[in-house]
């Protein structure tokens, strides 16, 4: 029983991974001219947006060109968050802290993989002529993405289920549903809406750091994380 309650746990989560739009899992299924199409995307994906007056970037400075061709070098520096040191009240918020560190620190890649490749999946599927070759190209990926990412992600737990939620919707700014919910309809957001809620995950949960204390947490220990100061 418990091993099917796993199973059935990590398809949940697995679909929300459906809404990366991993173009090369799908490969195979692609004709030649949507391959290219593909790599047209991830090739504008990777590319990293420099403004117009920076030029050649050399050992992670940047050339500024002045309006009279004077050149500088510029360093670009990442922001920095310092929060004051944290004082726990008692034993288990200290442990609830902790087990949120560990949490965050499994489940932030994936929500940053949504959020990096959410704009290129929009512009790919936008590529296709027709919205039967889109729906199709989506049945694909999602088949794909079930046996590219079950071996990992089984082994989330329903916490750490609910704490990748909020990270995707502090990634991308939208709840996990509506993102699934524009890229696979309606009914299927519905549909996985309600099987999440079965094992105590929502995937419409919203994320306000400013207002929730658990969020403000989270928020503060990602950011953390980013910065490599956790």
């Amino acid at each position: 029983m418990w091993e099917r309650y796993k199973s059935m746990r990590a398809l949940f989560i697995v679909i929300l991974m459906a809404l990366c739009g991993v173009a090369p899992v799908c490969a195979k299924k692609l004709s030649k001219a949507e391959k290219a199409a593909a790599a047209a995307v991830a090739a504008r994906a990777e590319a990293q947006e420099v403004p117009s007056t920076f030029r050649n970037p050399y050992r992670g400075y940047s050339v500024r060109v002045g309006e009279n061709g004077d050149t500088m070098l510029v360093l670009h520096l990442r922001e920095l968050s310092v929060y004051p040191p944290l004082k726990f009240k008692n034993s288990k918020q200290e442990e609830y802290y902790w087990r949120t560190v560990r949490d965050v620190k499994l489940t932030l890649p994936y929500a940053k993989l949504i959020a990096e490749t959410l704009i290129e999946t929009y512009e790919y599927i936008e590529t296709f002529p027709t919205r039967k070759e889109r729906e199709d190209y989506l049945k694909a990926m999602e088949k794909a993405l079930f046996e590219q990412y079950k071996p990992v992600l089984k082994r989330f737990s329903k916490r750490q289920a609910k704490v990748l939620v909020k990270l995707v919707q502090r990634e991308t700014h939208q709840s996990s549903y509506d993102i699934v919910k524009a890229f696979l309809g309606t009914f299927r957001a519905a549909f996985w809406q309600g099987f999440g809620k079965l094992f105590g995950v929502s995937l419409k949960s919203s994320f306000k750091p400013d207002k929730d204390k658990d969020d403000a947490t989270l928020d503060r220990i990602a950011r953390c994380v980013e910065q490599g100061t956790l």
